[in-house]
């Protein structure tokens, strides 16, 4: 017996900062804009899910106001996971800043993957400090710590529309 070798689990690193030096132009000052608007419109969305859950704390004589020591985690990851692991593959902040997440194979991420990333980023940052961002310094991608860790890509999503996803 031996190991399977077919080309389906043939897969190769797409994304080449060396080939494609415009995929990650400006994705790192991007993606910090994209970041607060991000954080705006969650904080929106937990603010109106506050109101829910204020009424719905009060039609269950208090015990909806529970909800609240999870809401703003809850809503976040909601948001992350729905919008990252999307088909768009970008939050809105991304998509308004031009960017969009790809797995190094190229593929788009999934749900799931993207509420780790969330959960991976607010763990990196509280447990590291912001010092951890440094580590985009010195990547060719431009890729965090996080990024290194779950195998995802953060680019110009124009440039990969028009370049690189057009050859293939």
């Amino acid at each position: 017996m031996s190991a399977e070798t077919s080309s389906q689990y043939d897969r190769q690193d797409v994304f080449d900062a060396a080939l494609h030096p415009d995929l990650f132009s400006g994705v790192r000052s991007r993606r910090i804009f994209a970041f607060l608007i991000d954080v705006i419109a969650i904080a929106l969305l937990t603010l109106a899910a506050g109101v829910l859950v204020f009424v719905l704390g009060v039609f269950t004589l208090g015990l909806g106001f529970l909800l609240y020591a999870i809401l703003p985690t809850a809503v976040a990851l909601i948001y992350v996971a729905f919008t990252l692991g999307g088909p768009q593959s970008a939050t809105p902040g991304m998509r308004a800043m031009g960017l969009e997440m790809r797995l190094w194979y190229g593929d788009r991420p999934y749900p799931l993957l993207a509420a780790v990333h969330a959960i991976l980023f607010w763990f990196s940052i509280s447990l590291l400090t912001p010092l951890v961002l440094l580590v985009s310094l010195f990547s060719d991608r431009k890729r965090l710590l996080h990024d290194m860790v779950l195998g995802v890509v953060v680019m110009n999503s124009a440039y990969y529309r028009e370049y690189v996803a057009g050859r293939d």
